[in-house]
């Protein structure tokens, strides 16, 4: 990848609330000497970004305009930074123009998406000529998935090497989700059947078996809690990791779930998800649901202090049980601006301590201890609460 660019890191989306803290993460927290920009197409509106954060902070902020319209402004961005972070979603409606011009000019990108059906195309379309560029192309960079990846990753390196692993992760949360992960959200569940059809990949891989086996409801007797299986695009990304890291054993098995003390939330929640899915399969409700929190919008700065997140990680190896546990604060804006910020740093700072991996990657292939460390760094714990 060229290293003589204008920019170390360039993010694409300062405009938009994510977008705004994740500026404002990388302004406070940066190297001094970063060499870094906002982009988007509105240069007044980042121009205000600009303004109050160097105001702010000691960071320089340079400023780039950039359209997901416009192939030719979208290459001409990527080709003057060495990494690109993009918050502008849903990404399967202005994700495809950015991640592609990023590849065709040999930068690192990292986004926050949530979408399989986005993933799944840039994992089969762009990977060989991602591999080829010699770049790391990293989805998922936000509590979709950081968490669970780098978190299973923590559990198995504590688990005896070789045969068969097992790890099951319990999510537990206190917060709103943001403006954008609920238009991509409505949008994945009114294409059901697309994203059956996403989350379908291979298990075996040099004769290593791979399983996403979540269990129905049932009461978890190691944390007792009410175990309720999550569909969101986690399993599969730990499942990549797993397929590709030897350390995960001859045999992985991934169990992902919401982690309920009481019953009586879990009927709340089937109730509600069940209202939800109706909407998103009928055009009017559709457009309802999506008006109920528009893109952009997100908690106050108090609403966001008061917001939290754990997920507990159960791991089992040749007669072997681990617990441990990843947590912080806000995981739908505050946390995952600081662990998108962080990764863009990390492909752009410690490309010496990162594998010689490239192409289509999850954060624990590409980055995996490093970014743990520059996580827990920045606050986020990795811990373990029983051996």
């Amino acid at each position: 990848m060229n290293s003589e660019r204008l920019f170390d890191l360039v993010l694409l989306g300062a405009t938009g609330f994510t977008g705004g803290l994740t500026a404002e993460y990388i302004a406070q927290n940066g190297p001094k000497d970063l060499k870094w920009a906002i982009a988007g197409r509105n240069r007044e509106r980042l121009a205000e970004v600009k303004a109050r954060l160097e105001h702010e902070t000691s960071s320089h902020i340079d400023i780039v305009i950039a359209d997901t319209t416009d192939t030719s402004s979208l290459e001409s961005l990527a080709e003057k930074t060495r990494v690109l972070i993009t918050t502008v979603g849903p990404y399967s409606e202005h994700g495809w123009g950015v991640v592609k011009a990023c590849v065709q000019k040999s930068t690192d990108y990292v986004d926050i998406t949530g979408e399989p059906l986005f993933v799944n195309r840039v994992r089969y379309e762009l990977h060989e000529e991602a591999q080829k560029a010699k770049i790391r192309v990293v989805n998922c960079c936000g509590f979709d998935s950081i968490p669970h990846d780098l978190g299973v990753l923590f559990t198995v390196k504590q688990l005896a090497d070789g045969g068969a692993k097992s790890v099951d992760g319990f999510v537990s949360a206190h917060g709103e989700f943001s403006g954008g992960t609920w238009h991509s959200a409505i949008g994945a569940m009114a294409n059901l059947g697309g994203m059956k059809k996403a989350a379908k990949s291979p298990r075996k891989k040099d004769g290593k078996v791979v399983r996403s086996t979540a269990k129905k409801i049932h009461l978890n007797k190691d944390l007792n809690r009410w175990a309720v299986p999550l569909p969101t695009i986690d399993p599969k990304v730990v499942c990549r990791s797993a397929k590709e890291l030897d350390m995960y054993g001859t045999e992985f098995n991934y169990g992902h779930y919401l982690g309920f003390r009481s019953f009586i939330k879990v009927a709340g929640l089937l109730g509600s998800m069940a209202g939800i899915v109706t909407a998103a399969q009928i055009p009017p409700l559709r457009k309802l649901a999506l008006r109920f929190k528009k893109q952009g919008d997100g908690p106050s700065e108090a609403k966001r202090a008061e917001s939290w997140f754990k997920v507990r990680f159960v791991g089992r190896a040749q007669g072997k049980k681990i617990v441990t546990q990843v947590s912080g604060g806000d995981p739908g804006y505050t946390e995952t601006a600081k662990m998108l910020a962080e990764s863009g740093l990390c492909l752009a700072f410690d490309r010496e301590q990162l594998p010689e991996t490239y192409g289509v990657l999850t954060t624990a292939v590409a980055m995996g201890e490093p970014l743990t460390e520059r996580l827990i760094k920045a606050g986020i714990k990795f811990e373990t609460i029983e051996d």
